[in-house]
């Protein structure tokens, strides 16, 4: 397992998604207030970029704007079809105000 640093708190916008690539692995990162959250970027449906996509606050869901698939920032499991795959979750901590996900 490996822990990177993202970047600071105040960079990411509270309710927006952000895409990072960390050791290749594509990310969406999201913040809804002092959370933060990382999904694996790519809709498991279509290979969309998924912090392209809106975030569902209330929720704590993330939208492919391609279909519509919405995916949890929990879990990573859609909530909507088309998409029926899970896309990977990752552990992010926020320290001293710096944004790390763990990689495993």
């Amino acid at each position: 397992m490996s822990r990177t640093t993202l970047c600071r708190l105040g960079d990411l916008g509270d309710g927006e998604a952000r895409r990072f690539d960390v050791e290749g692995r594509l990310l969406a990162v999201v913040r809804i207030g002092d959370d933060v959250y990382a999904i694996g970027d790519t809709c498991s449906h279509a290979k969309i970029s998924l912090s392209e996509g809106d975030v569902h606050a209330a929720e704590r869901e993330l939208e492919c704007w391609k279909h519509g698939s919405t995916f949890s920032l929990l879990t990573g499991e859609p909530s909507s079809l088309p998409a029926t795959r899970p896309v990977p979750v990752y552990e992010v901590t926020v320290v001293d105000g710096d944004v790390t996900v763990e990689l495993s």
